[in-house]
């Protein structure tokens, strides 16, 4: 192990201790009122949610398969981290505008948000498994990919849960046969809600809407950096 990768595995212990720390108390009570109003709402609404955004997810995986480009394998980690920022850096520039050109166009643009955030998110995640050295034609691969993306907008059991398949991601790779999509909606849709919300208002959402879309990405390019550094290192 060079020295980079112990300064990795050193920031790896940190994150690690960040991802099974508790939420703060406005994001529990959050998520709490969050499952009471899921609780009222009609299940077959769910349902075609759940199939709407598993259908949306894949297709978006297909599309992304088509659009990365193959990296070197010969990279270190330092190159690929540095490589992966540089990408990071654009897509949540990408992610920016986007966001404050639908807030700017209120409530109509702004649930046109959704799937294009989603498609720029996956994009990213594709990017980052080519340039980690990973084979997205793989099913195993995109299945990690939708469980970085679980890992990233989760609350704190499914964080938790998902970070334990992460992290011992080849012997659980095996058990899994595909992720629970209804789980997966529901805890994405619950961790972007409240601050999407604002971005409906016309105006004051442009503002919203950009800010909201960079940390959302900058929190995914942070977890999936971190999530693939764990599966290169247990390999040393």
């Amino acid at each position: 192990m060079n020295d980079y990768e112990a300064k990795v595995t050193e920031e790896l212990q940190k994150w690690t201790r960040k991802i099974n720390k508790r939420s703060s108390l406005i994001n529990r009570i959050s998520k709490k009122a969050q499952t009471k109003v899921n609780g009222l709402i009609p299940e077959k609404f769910h349902e075609v949610m759940t199939e709407s955004i598993k259908n949306m997810v894949k297709a978006t995986l297909i599309g992304s398969d088509f659009l990365t480009k193959k990296y070197q394998s010969e990279m270190t980690l330092l190159e690929r981290d540095e490589l992966v920022l540089k990408k990071l850096d654009a897509y949540r520039k990408t992610a920016v505008i986007e966001g404050a050109g639908t807030g700017a166009g209120g409530i109509l643009l702004g649930f046109a948000d959704f799937p294009l955030l989603l498609s720029i998110e996956m994009k990213f995640l594709f990017e980052a498994a080519a340039i980690y050295g990973f084979d997205t034609n793989e099913y195993s691969e995109r299945l990690f990919i939708l469980h970085v993306f679980l890992l990233a907008f989760s609350s704190d059991d499914t964080r938790k849960k998902t970070f334990h398949i992460i992290e011992n991601w080849e012997q659980e790779k095996e058990q899994l046969a595909d992720v629970d999509w209804r789980e997966f909606q529901q805890e994405y849709r619950d961790y972007i809600d409240l601050v999407k919300m604002f971005q409906l208002i016309p105006g004051f959402g442009a503002i919203v809407g950009a800010y909201a879309n960079y940390n959302l990405l900058d929190h995914l390019g942070e977890t999936a950096m971190n999530a693939y550094r764990i599966r290169l290192l247990n390999k040393i």
